[in-house]
């Protein structure tokens, strides 16, 4: 059972219980009148303490398409936190309210901390450069939906390895499954860190290759998963101009792809996607992005014990 859970790191969840939520998302992408009720008089609570468009208004729109509602904050400027409250107290005080909770936070380990301390279930919807795990479903809910099963892939992965919290969380989740290849693609300065190469990688005995040029392995992906260079995540900005424009998927290496590859994109692109690529039937991330709603329904549903 999954009512009263928290998600704050992909293996959270058994590959039984994201079974469970894939199954549920599916049915609710066949069937969505049959669920548009399934929330009445619950309340989600979105505590954003960062920028967000896409997982935000998804995770409101999933809230509301279930037939609940939603309150909370955009940014931080807008709660007690400018006023100096802790995370332990707001989510408290926010349990008063709601009856579930998706945190996004700029810190590593703080949505952690919030379900330390919370009464009802804490999602954690972005923490720092460390996990995202329901970008990582809204992933293979695209995989499993697109390519037929979560098995016998090799997954390239392209840009920022090194801050991008997608890149860490999707290749946990990917390494559970059989036959996974990776293909780790980015420059030096953004490589993979080592408690993800260490830690998952090599412990776990996956196969992964690790090169600079996208152009010399773009012919073996089953899967092209783009990031971009994250302007936030850097220090020193002179380090961010040399680097964002390393890695750009344009149509001249499209045309040296499987016919059958899919690229994915958590969104937002910069430029390291070409528009011109949005055109070819095998660019996937505007069809993502949507199934990251149903995802999201599914795990409220699940969380809150409603299905």
């Amino acid at each position: 059972m999954l009512k009263g859970r928290h998600l704050i790191d992909p293996m959270d969840f058994t590959l039984e219980e994201i079974q469970e939520i894939l199954v549920l998302s599916e049915e609710i992408i066949l069937n969505p009148n049959d669920y548009s009720d399934i929330c009445k008089g619950k309340i989600l609570a979105n505590l954003f303490y960062e920028p967000s468009t896409r997982t935000r208004f998804s995770f409101e729109a999933a809230m509301l398409r279930l037939g609940g509602q939603v309150i909370g904050f955009s940014e931080a400027i807008s709660s007690s936190v400018s006023k100096g409250e802790s995370i332990a107290d707001t989510i408290r005080t926010v349990g008063c309210y709601a009856d579930i909770s998706a945190i996004r936070h700029p810190k590593e380990g703080s949505s952690k901390i919030a379900s330390q301390y919370s009464s009802i279930p804490v999602i954690n919807a972005g923490d720092g450069g460390h996990q995202h795990p329901t970008q990582t479903l809204t992933d293979l809910l695209t995989i499993k939906s697109i390519k037929g099963n979560l098995d016998n892939n090799v997954i390239g992965i392209c840009g920022d390895l090194k801050f991008g919290r997608t890149v860490h969380s999707l290749i946990k989740s990917m390494s559970r499954y059989k036959n996974n290849k990776f293909v780790l693609i980015s420059p030096k300065k953004l490589s993979i860190p080592d408690y993800i190469s260490k830690e998952v990688l090599k412990k776990n005995n996956i196969e992964y290759l690790e090169i600079e040029k996208m152009d010399d392995v773009i012919k073996d992906l089953d899967i092209l998963y783009m990031t971009r260079v994250q302007k936030e995540r850097f220090f020193n900005e002179d380090e961010y101009l040399k680097l964002k424009d390393s890695y750009i998927l344009n149509k001249e290496k499209m045309n040296k792809a499987k016919e059958d590859m899919i690229v994915m994109h958590p969104l937002p692109r910069v430029n390291e996607i070409s528009y011109e690529v949005d055109e070819d039937p095998r660019a996937c991330y505007f069809e993502q992005a949507k199934y990251g709603m149903y995802a999201r329904m599914a795990l409220i549903a699940k969380l809150l014990g409603v299905n």
